[in-house]
């Protein structure tokens, strides 16, 4: 359940649970707790974020529900006992909290909900709410499937389209290449140029069901202004969805830019101990949509909550979701010092001979830095609390002497590891063209902006003399 009041399920038939005063009790039971869970979330919202991190909204009188444990507790259960029918029959009809099947939610995966919709929130003056998948790419399909229905009356004539950037996440390209212009007949206007607004403008029309964007793109570290696309997108009436996995809350939060809903994989960054998989749908209330339910619009995110997810089920374990929370709780510093080693380690790569060029938005030379330092900043800014621009543990370089030299600088590598995995406390790299980004074919590379001889980085904790030392060994071998 959520923590606001719903309106309940339109059920068809005769029968109203709001007929039996049983059920009408137990639902003004269920509110009565919603109103005190929001009085409390009033209450956590006026903290700083590292300790919206460190507590979410488990506070002293939910620990003593759960033999007064400090942690949340990791619900294994798959189902819900209620107290009696009334209980069950409110509960199944959305009119009362409950979280009924692990499919459907769960206590677990609501505490790491509501954190990350606060911290995403952090700053921005509206309300937001939170729905985790079983993963990043699972999050991207709820997010961008409900857009993709039927047309409202009066809408224009003609097959729909969605405004993509081309340089995004491999499985994305996928999604949106297969699942939607191919099986479906959607037509996916690519945007070649995140940086150009007269390049999206001009792909966005009246039959735009939405505008898409990764911020900073992965493994192009591309950025794009969300306010401008954010702008260009509600003048047609459709969302601006953005994912922000690799810059994380910690630097960017997009619903304060004019951005309609936020996805995640949880399972970079956020997730940094690298135990699990998962993902995140963030909303703002009132997105903007010309398709769709006024409860859509409303509160996007437990909508598709509670009718999409319900239906199709790719549920969050709830000991993920344990795992997740805890790596949440250090995430500022996390980022922040990952995002300090990164700088030096691109600088060094920078003045490299064996590199041909490097992408990092935080490099004065990289032609997405004055975007970046507009809206990646440390929330909270640095030890003296000043604020400051970080810009992520993420980058590319190229080695000279093409994709053979690449492979050879990879093999090279002795500390940082050889996987598709990013944002993880152990640094990893990967070659895209044969690995996250190999399915898309020399065309879809070529449109994405991913050539053989870039080697993806992706910086953790280690000190970063070891890091250079090691890098500076595999490029000994290009």
């Amino acid at each position: 359940m959520t923590e606001r009041t719903t309106r309940g399920i339109d059920l068809a038939g005769p029968h109203d649970p709001l007929d039996d005063p049983e059920v009408r009790a137990a639902r003004d039971r269920g509110i009565a707790r919603l109103d005190a869970l929001g009085a409390h979330r009033r209450t956590v919202r006026g903290r700083r974020f590292d300790s919206i991190a460190v507590h979410g909204m488990y506070g002293m009188a939910a620990a003593l529900e759960n033999g007064g444990s400090i942690i949340e507790p990791a619900v294994l259960a798959p189902a819900q006992h209620f107290a009696d029918s009334a209980e069950m029959e409110a509960a199944a009809a959305i009119l009362a909290p409950g979280w009924i099947y692990s499919r459907i939610a769960n206590p677990t995966l609501l505490y790491l909900e509501q954190t990350l919709a606060l911290l995403e929130g952090y700053g921005f003056d509206g309300e937001t709410s939170a729905h985790v998948t079983g993963s990043g790419m699972a999050a991207i399909a709820l997010a961008t499937q409900p857009f993709l229905g039927v047309d409202a009356p009066g809408a224009e004539p003609g097959p729909m389209n969605v405004v993509v950037t081309a340089r995004c996440y491999g499985g994305t390209f996928q999604l949106f290449t297969h699942e939607y212009a191919e099986d479906r007949g959607i037509e996916v206007r690519w945007v070649r140029d995140p940086l150009d607004l007269d390049e999206w403008a001009s792909r966005i029309d009246g039959r735009t069901r939405f505008v898409f964007g990764e911020m900073p793109s992965n493994p192009q570290l591309s950025v794009f202004d969300i306010e401008g696309v954010a702008r260009l997108a509600h003048a047609a009436g459709v969302p601006l969805i953005v994912d922000s996995t690799i810059a994380t809350p910690a630097l960017l939060r997009p619903l304060r830019h004019g951005a309609d809903v936020v996805v995640h994989s949880l399972s970079k960054a956020v997730g940094g101990s690298g135990l699990t998989i998962g993902g995140a749908i963030v909303s703002r209330r009132g997105i903007v949509s010309r398709v769709g339910s006024d409860e859509l619009r409303d509160d996007f995110a437990t909508w598709v909550k509670l009718i999409p997810h319900r239906n199709q089920g790719p549920a969050l374990n709830a000991l993920s979701a344990l795992f997740l929370l805890s790596d949440l709780r250090t995430l500022r510093p996390r980022v922040d010092h990952w995002s300090r080693t990164s700088l030096a380690v691109a600088r060094f790569l920078a003045d490299h001979p064996a590199v041909e060029a490097v992408s990092y938005p935080g490099l004065p030379g990289d032609e997405g830095h004055a975007v970046a330092s507009r809206y990646l900043w440390l929330a909270d800014g640095d030890a003296e609390g000043l604020p400051v621009n970080r810009y992520g543990h993420l980058m590319g370089f190229r080695v000279r002497g093409g994709p053979r030299a690449a492979r050879r600088v990879f093999d090279g590598l002795e500390m940082v590891w050889r996987a598709t995995d990013l944002g993880k406390v152990k640094s990893v790299a990967a070659i895209p063209m044969i690995s996250t980004h190999q399915q898309q074919g020399d065309a879809g590379r070529d449109l994405a902006a991913v050539p053989g001889d870039l080697i993806r980085l992706s910086v953790g904790g280690e000190h970063v003399d070891d890091l250079v030392a090691d890098l500076e060994r595999a490029l000994a071998r290009a």
